[in-house]
């Protein structure tokens, strides 16, 4: 705990991002935890736009492009051709989001979930296959917009 609240006082004073401490005090989280808190801003972010709840849609699909982004910087061994192929399909989902244009949100997340398995696949990960959700798994959480 203490060593906690160490890195916390570093991270407050010097300005410095909790990711760069963390992976030098060998806190680094694994990648497999960052892929399912990517995966969970999926589901998120699916329901979101469906419910065309926009502000919430854009919150996800930013969150969402942070996971990837930690996970390419985290991981090395992730080929970076693989990270970047998911930045045309995040920013046209954020364009229909701005547009508030459904269609075209389907299409970018469509294409992402593309891109997240073309890279699974490539990673010799082909078992992990990501789908348009069905059944949103967050009953406590209205997507609905306000």
């Amino acid at each position: 705990m203490r060593t906690l609240a160490s890195i916390a006082a570093v991270v407050l004073s010097l300005g410095l991002p909790p990711l760069a401490v963390a992976q030098e005090e060998g806190l680094r989280p694994k990648l497999g935890d960052i892929m399912v808190a990517a995966q969970w801003r999926h589901i998120k972010l699916w329901f979101a736009g469906k419910s065309k709840n926009w502000e919430l849609a854009a919150y996800e699909v930013d969150r969402l492009r942070e996971s990837l982004e930690t996970a390419a910087v985290l991981y090395t061994g992730i080929p970076a051709e693989d990270v970047n192929n998911t930045a045309d399909p995040i920013e046209a989902i954020r364009g229909a989001i701005d547009a508030k244009d459904s269609a075209s949100f389907v299409k970018g997340f469509n294409a992402l979930t593309l891109a997240c398995n073309a890279c699974h696949q490539h990673i010799g990960r082909g078992f992990i296959v990501i789908q348009t959700p069905t059944a949103s798994p967050f009953s406590d959480q209205d997507f609905g917009p306000r």
